[in-house]
């Protein structure tokens, strides 16, 4: 029977806000449209714009209001504001909500687009980075969460994703400035535990999907929130930048025994 994969992040974010214990780790999110963006722009400063279906980040837009520093304030019009749009490695400068909205519906066409709460994530060497969280189906059915990876922003880069330039680096070196490595491991747990969570709550909806990966990132007060699950995780990074081999054996061995792999394939 063959894996099954769930392209859409609509779906796969309405099922796991069914979970309350899961949902405190989701930034609010809605399908883009004038109302969603006028609405979060009232209350965050930073908003991202993804599409619904769509791999290696591509698509994805930022969106940042800061306070115009050339109007002047009056009775109608107290405050101005403008907004930092920014695409792939350009950004532009718009005056205006209704620009704004205007210049993002001519990249998306009538495609299907979200609009997530932005979370200001912790950076390594003034760089963003978030975490990738595998989990995946064992062969005793049970899930397990089998390695953790670093992904740091090429810079001027709206997204981490590895095909889009992104860096891959250790947990532990990218946490190192925010706490010791004792509160790294037990972050690191914690993170394992959570992968695990999302992926039985998916399985309620898509009882056979057999892996997850969990794009994480860490905002100033440690707190994980969960950006993604992709269905499709890439495992290759695994293989190239975890020291430890036995952990890139035992991703294999688990993606052979749900057929993601054949038993003929190597694992390093």
């Amino acid at each position: 029977m063959a894996i099954q994969r769930v392209a859409s992040k609509w779906k796969k974010t309405h099922v796991l806000l069914k979970n309350e214990e899961i949902s405190s780790y989701i930034p609010l999110t809605y399908i883009y449209n004038w109302d969603a963006l006028d609405s979060m722009l009232k209350v965050y400063s930073m908003v991202y714009i993804k599409p619904d279906q769509g791999t290696y980040g591509n698509g994805v837009m930022r969106v940042e209001q800061l306070p115009d520093e050339d109007h002047v304030p009056s009775e109608e019009i107290p405050i101005k504001y403008k907004y930092l749009l920014y695409y792939d490695t350009t950004v532009e400068i718009i005056y205006s909500l209704e620009q704004l909205h205007t210049y993002i519906t001519s990249r998306i066409l009538k495609s299907t687009y979200l609009i997530q709460q932005g979370i200001v994530s912790l950076q390594y060497n003034n760089r963003a980075f978030d975490l990738r969280v595998l989990t995946q189906k064992a062969p005793n059915h049970r899930w397990i969460s089998t390695g953790i990876l670093g992904r740091v922003a090429a810079p001027n880069k709206v997204v981490t994703n590895h095909h889009n330039g992104g860096s891959v680096y250790m947990m532990d070196i990218l946490l190192s400035k925010y706490m010791s490595r004792i509160d790294s491991f037990n972050f690191e747990r914690s993170l394992y535990s959570l992968g695990t969570k999302v992926a039985k709550q998916l399985e309620k909806k898509y009882p056979r999907i057999k892996e997850i990966g969990l794009d994480v990132a860490i905002d100033a007060n440690l707190k994980p929130w969960i950006l993604e699950v992709n269905t499709l995780p890439a495992l290759f990074p695994f293989k190239h930048f975890i020291p430890d081999k036995h952990v890139y054996r035992r991703i294999h061995r688990y993606a052979v025994s749900y057929g993601r792999f054949s038993s003929k394939s190597k694992s390093i």
